[in-house]
């Protein structure tokens, strides 16, 4: 018998490789921070010993859900100008508040809370793009949760840096910093194509291939946007970025909402990864991405909630269980992005458009033990035919029981184990105080 740390046991185990079996009385060994075996657990049983098995019986275990694109800090805005259109939220809202009080403290302290939500709602790894990332990559140490920081790049002056060459030497300074954490991934992140020129994406390209690290942009969200691309360059916003030679495998791009029939061809190509964050575009009313038709060309989606400020939570099961229902409606066909093809999204195929498919995303031997255990005795969770519809259409944040990240137990009891919860909202009450004014 081969000791390990832990034995995780449910009724059903989800590992997300291969066919999307279902493992009936499944369970899990892990050792340090990686799975060393899943299986049936009576195999499992019989070749390992654990001091600590967790789960049991009416549980589901399945991956760490993954959230592809965010901006964490921004969770203290939530709800701070809502029912407006992405534009004017951004000009006459959001930056004006953003330039009065982003710090780096406020950053430590809103990226707590963004991570305890996260953490609650089963979300172990999230993809950022904001300011003060080596902040970011502080807490999420502290919090133990893992997560690919973009350092932003805009072209005008913000309260975090006064000129093109300072974004890019912090950009340049949270790689060195964080290439090679255990947690924590860095990337460089231009914002869009209205707020970063042709100069400073080509810049922020070179220095992603300089470095080996992923770029990450959001791309044709709004009407807006696509029709001053249109305007400025005579090309659409994927066009344009094919255009100046920064669409690569590399590159993961927000939203792709507005996409012609060429744009996918051109994004299935360069292998660009999508995060598709179906419940901000809805209420940005920014449009519909056209999510089975990326999926039939090839081109990898997963799921992103975008920033409390626009979403207005940070649940990947509520994206899940939006974006199922929401292309069976536009698309008129029931079979688009099935359950199984939602967790899939918000999973494996996460895990591999941050190009970390080799460490997360699948339950298999060898990979890093982000793991999430959730209790199925629950009224709306009864009676069960098909555990992968549960998890889509039922399950709610409330229902993740335990979360481990690395082989680290980072919730229990649906409770924080790494930092205290009460002091990350008691922060949060305060901000609320300064900004409310």
């Amino acid at each position: 018998m081969q000791k390990v740390d832990f034995i995780i046991r449910a009724d059903y185990l989800l590992t997300m490789d291969g066919g999307l079996d279902v493992i009936r009385d499944g369970a899990v060994a892990v050792t340090g921070k990686n799975i060393t075996d899943a299986g049936t657990f009576a195999d499992i049983a019989k070749k390992y010993s654990a001091e600590k098995i967790l789960g049991g019986t009416n549980k589901v275990v399945f991956p760490g859900l993954i959230n592809t694109h965010t901006h964490a800090a921004m969770v203290y805005l939530r709800g701070l100008a809502d029912d407006l259109p992405l534009q004017e939220w951004l000009e006459k809202h959001i930056w004006p508040v953003e330039g009065k009080w982003l710090t780096s403290e406020f950053v430590d302290d809103a990226v707590g809370l963004a991570c305890l939500e996260m953490l609650k709602a089963g979300v172990t790894t999230y993809a950022d793009m904001y300011f003060y990332e080596d902040t970011a990559g502080k807490k999420l140490e502290k919090i133990g949760m893992r997560a690919v920081l973009g350092a932003g790049i805009i072209d005008f002056p913000s309260k975090y840096a006064q000129s093109a060459d300072d974004y890019f030497k912090n950009a340049e300074n949270l790689i060195t910093n964080w290439k090679g954490s255990e947690l924590v991934t860095p990337c460089v992140a231009p914002h869009a194509t209205y707020t970063c020129g042709p100069d400073n994406y080509k810049r922020a390209s070179a220095l992603a291939e300089k470095h080996g690290v992923l770029l990450h942009t959001h791309l044709a969200e709004t009407r807006f946007e696509t029709g001053l691309c249109q305007q400025r360059f005579g090309k659409t916003p994927v066009e344009y970025l094919d255009g100046i030679g920064v669409l690569s495998e590399r590159m993961f791009a927000a939203h792709c909402v507005w996409l012609t029939d060429r744009d996918i061809e051109i994004l299935a190509k360069r292998n660009v990864g999508v995060c598709h964050c179906i419940e901000s575009n809805l209420k940005l009313a920014s449009g519909f991405s056209p999510v089975p038709k990326l999926l039939k060309a090839g081109v990898k989606v997963a799921l992103g909630t975008d920033g409390a400020a626009s979403n207005n939570d940070l649940s990947i099961l509520g994206e899940m269980s939006t974006a199922a229902k929401v292309h069976k409606a536009v698309t008129e066909d029931p079979t688009v992005v099935d359950s199984k093809t939602a967790l899939l999204m918000a999973t494996r195929n996460g895990a591999e458009i941050l190009s970390l498919g080799d460490k997360i995303g699948s339950l298999r031997p060898g990979k890093r033990a982000d793991i999430v255990i959730a209790d199925l005795a629950q009224p709306h969770l009864t009676p069960i035919y098909d555990v992968y519809s549960h998890i889509t259409y039922c399950m709610r944040p409330s229902d993740i029981e335990t979360v481990m990240v690395n082989g680290k137990i980072v919730v229990e009891g649906g409770k924080l184990t790494t930092m205290d919860e009460a002091e990350i909202m008691a922060k949060a009450k305060v901000w609320q105080g300064k900004i409310k004014g």
